[in-house]
């Protein structure tokens, strides 16, 4: 193992999670392997509403990271990046470690982008981890009385926990009103079919939709929309999209327009042969897809494809992902919204189908003991 190379993973996100079951299952005696990651037990991004709703507890939620760098043989250190050089191949932590590398894959997600201005009570979804010590800390502090509380935001993400919030609240006592601001349109990369199936089953539980504009502004007296309207507001959800981290535009990556690693279809950079990327921070020049946990999770496997071929002294591999992915959007109440492409069906068949793959998802790591047996090659 003298001579292998050192392969740091930066972010415990799905495909590095999906990387490291793998090396679990098959090592890589070329690769040394350090997993950098800001938490140790991540949440798993799927079951974040259900757990905002109060359907599962945490431990359900969340992935352990020490277990699976364990059984991957990798070195696993609790820390955050905050700078890369990528031409000295330097990464610098925030406790102030700097790590090298010969091999780099980042999969840190994205960040929230800038709420509103304004003096109103706004909370970004992102960072995932906290959102739930944060939203119950946020609740506990409203002033008794009716409330109402609003989703800034009309994608899936944006939907979902409307739908989440709704439930909680209810479970709760007598229920706050709940609104949803998609901005211009609800699910405007959606068909119509969708758009009206959703809003119709927003409207079916109490849950308002005001759209048309998007939020400029935030205050103690709700929000201000473009055009004008105010919406009184308690309390904010902002789920509009993601961000990526400013440190990033420092490092000598080449990025795209929004500041997201420029990768091509292998999830290698287009600048640094030795660095790759996956999920959200990563923009696959040829594949563009939207910021989803469904085409992250698909990344794994390839990424660990090339990254052991890279080690071998050979090239890297396209990857084509899939053109659409199913969206699956919990109601909960029994029932889910599916999504794939224009087309939407909903049915109580299709709430055990999402409980049944999330559950799938955390169990395929909790099966992997850390002295599980492996096979090399």
């Amino acid at each position: 193992m003298t001579d292998a190379r050192h392969l740091l993973l930066v972010g415990g996100g799905h495909a590095h999670l999906g990387l490291l079951h793998g090396l679990a299952l098959r090592p890589e005696p070329r690769l040394r392997v350090t997993l950098l990651a800001a938490e140790t037990a991540p949440l798993y991004s799927g079951r974040l509403p259900a757990l905002l709703a109060g359907l599962y507890p945490p431990e359900a939620c969340r992935i352990d990271l020490r277990r699976l760098a364990a059984a991957a043989g990798a070195r696993l250190l609790p820390g955050r990046a905050v700078s890369l050089d990528a031409g000295m191949r330097r990464l610098l932590c925030a406790d102030g470690a700097i790590l090298s590398y010969d091999l780099l894959s980042l999969d840190i997600g994205s960040v929230a982008r800038p709420p509103p201005p304004g003096g109103g009570e706004v909370l970004p979804v992102r960072p995932i981890g906290s959102l739930p010590a944060r939203l119950g800390a946020a609740l506990a502090g409203l002033p008794p009385g009716p409330a109402r509380l609003a989703v800034i935001g009309g994608g899936a993400a944006g939907i979902e926990l409307a739908f989440a919030l709704r439930r909680r609240l209810r479970r709760a006592g007598p229920a706050p009103e709940v609104l949803l601001l998609p901005g211009a349109a609800l699910l405007p990369e959606a068909g119509g079919q969708a758009r009206r199936l959703v809003a119709r089953a927003l409207a079916a539980r109490g849950i308002a939709v005001i759209a048309g504009a998007e939020v400029i502004a935030s205050g103690f007296d709700g929000l201000l929309l473009a055009d004008g309207r105010r919406i009184p507001a308690s309390l904010a959800l902002l789920a509009t999209g993601a961000a990526a981290p400013a440190w990033l535009g420092g490092s000598g990556l080449a990025l795209d327009p929004q500041g997201f690693v420029a990768v091509d279809a292998a999830l290698r950079s287009v600048s640094h042969p030795e660095v790759f990327a996956a999920g959200d921070i990563a923009a696959v020049l040829p594949h563009p897809r939207p910021k989803a946990g469904v085409f992250a999770v698909r990344q794994g496997a390839p990424l660990l494809a090339n990254l052991r071929r890279v080690a071998r002294g050979a090239a890297p591999r396209p990857f084509h992902p899939q053109r659409r992915a199913l969206a699956l959007i919990g109601t909960y109440d029994g029932v889910a919204i599916a999504l794939r492409g224009r087309l939407a069906i909903e049915g109580r068949w299709l709430w055990w189908l999402k409980h049944w793959l999330d559950g799938r998802w955390i169990a395929r790591f909790r099966a992997l003991p850390a002295g599980l047996p492996r096979a090399t090659g």
